[in-house]
């Protein structure tokens, strides 16, 4: 990527962040990133050009890193494998935090663009978490809990610091773009993969219903 269209990435990341999509001029883009306004029709095609462009440029490199990772379910243990998703979405996430803000808040509107993300990348995302969850279960190195609900415990987990950056900051005093938050945070990550997710002999699986009952005694 040539240093003009960074700049103009960067620009646009933080003006989106700071101002929203539609509080945003391509104006106020040009003039931050220190470019003339038609480079940015020229390169990007417009302001929801240039958003596409960012978040395609950030799931593509996330989509690679789960399927770099999915590759060696063959060869690893599952749990091998699903730590290694983990650790590098949580590296590449606080690496391109800004971005990952993006990106994350743009998926949660219903928009055309973000359907197409949806059928493109985010359904390739869940066969690579569902298959290694299911594989797991068959190898008995996961418990048989349900599917889909555990993809949205990890997923929450994977995306909830670099969704609300500011609420981290301000009120947990976390600082999710920092090496040091990603070593702790995954270390508790794998923690609740061993301790919830790892099958253990002498724990049984128990249903809501079981666990309700117990509860209520």
């Amino acid at each position: 990527m040539s240093k003009t269209k960074q700049k103009v990435f960067d620009a646009a990341i933080q003006l989106f962040n700071s101002n929203g999509f539609n509080g945003t001029s391509v104006r106020e883009i040009a003039k931050k990133a220190d470019v003339n306004v038609a480079l940015i029709s020229y390169y990007f095609n417009g302001k929801k050009g240039l958003l596409e462009q960012l978040m395609i440029s950030f799931l593509e490199q996330y989509i690679a890193i789960l399927g770099e990772a999915f590759e060696k379910k063959d060869v690893l243990p599952t749990k091998a494998v699903l730590r290694e998703m983990v650790l590098n979405v949580l590296k590449f996430e606080s690496k391109n935090h800004q971005l990952a803000r993006l990106v994350h808040r743009e998926i949660t509107l219903d928009t055309t663009l973000i359907r197409e993300i949806m059928t493109t990348y985010l359904t390739k995302e869940r066969y690579y978490f569902q298959t290694i969850i299911e594989s797991g279960i068959k190898k008995k190195e996961f418990r048989r809990l349900p599917i889909m609900i555990t993809i949205m415990q990890l997923k929450g987990m994977l995306t909830m610091p670099y969704l609300h950056p500011q609420y981290m900051i301000e009120v947990l005093h976390l600082h999710p773009a920092e090496p040091y938050f990603v070593s702790k945070y995954y270390k508790e990550i794998d923690r609740w993969l061993e301790e919830d997710l790892s099958l253990h002999d002498e724990r049984p699986s128990l249903s809501l219903i079981d666990y309700s009952h117990r509860a209520a005694k």
